[in-house]
């Protein structure tokens, strides 16, 4: 990979891993109820995860999909499954001026498997194999991947510190309540704009 490449490659991972999607609304919602130092095992599963699955679809999981198409409609059920339920549960979380009272922050295991049910992951994965290692060279695939982990940490650390510092205008009920119901239309209105896996 020559230096234009390169460059392309981390000005992709950094527009697709900071711009919104399911990851990055539940670490805004993290950051607002419980701080960012709660947060990191997320952060860090999402980190690894994502950068697992990277390296995974590099090495083989593209080829599943082209032979089994039923996969990816399989595939992309349940993760609109999954995602509705999250919805559902930011959407109904307890409005309490103490905001970390019933959130519980989702754990560094949890978001590493969380990758695998994330349309936008599945999206970002794919064009990023397909555009930067189409040859699907192992070497290529591992150095795609450990680029995607490099600049997935700034982005993670922008959006729970942006809920941290949103945190403190939530200071009543009626605030909570609606920044609830924002941050799970958001997750649901991500989620549909990257149906195409």
């Amino acid at each position: 990979m020559d230096h234009q490449q390169l460059l392309a490659l981390v000005a992709f991972a950094f527009v697709s891993t900071v711009s919104p999607g399911p990851n990055n609304v539940m670490l805004m919602t993290s950051g607002a109820k419980v701080g960012f130092m709660r947060t990191i095992p997320h952060m860090s599963g999402i980190v690894l995860g994502f950068s697992l699955m990277v390296f995974l679809v590099g090495i083989g999981l593209m080829k599943i999909f082209a032979l089994y198409p039923i996969t990816q409609q399989i595939l992309q059920i349940s993760c609109i499954g999954y995602l509705l339920y999250l919805a559902w549960k930011i959407a109904l979380s307890q409005s309490t001026g103490n905001s970390a009272s019933d959130y519980k922050p989702m754990s560094f295991w949890a978001a590493v498997y969380f990758q695998w049910i994330n349309p936008k992951a599945w999206s970002m994965a794919l064009t990023a194999i397909s555009v930067y290692n189409a040859s699907t060279n192992v070497y290529g695939v591992l150095f795609v991947s450990l680029v995607f982990a490099l600049i997935n940490i700034p982005s993670v650390s922008i959006w729970t510190i942006a809920g941290k510092t949103l945190s403190a205008a939530l200071n009543n009920e009626s605030k909570m309540k609606a920044f609830n119901y924002a941050m799970a239309l958001l997750l649901l209105a991500s989620t549909l704009m990257m149906l195409e896996i």
